[in-house]
């Protein structure tokens, strides 16, 4: 199965009081070559942005460690 491993980086909504402390999560996921376009409209529109796609083999859902 075709899979891009996907590292991205989101602001995160939990803990915002001010502008200036706004703090950034990255992850790393697997998603299947069907959905990329889906996960990339995901991720745009919650204001993050992608840092590294790579093309990738595996199951969804597994974890793809640190990158």
């Amino acid at each position: 199965m075709r899979m891009f491993r996907v590292t991205a980086c989101v602001p995160s909504q939990s803990r915002i009081r001010t502008q200036r402390e706004l703090q950034n999560t990255f992850f790393t996921k697997l998603v299947p070559y069907d959905s990329w376009f889906r996960e990339q409209q995901r991720i745009q529109k919650m204001g993050g942005k992608i840092v590294k796609v790579e093309l990738a083999t595996g199951k969804p859902g597994a974890n793809t460690g640190l990158a």
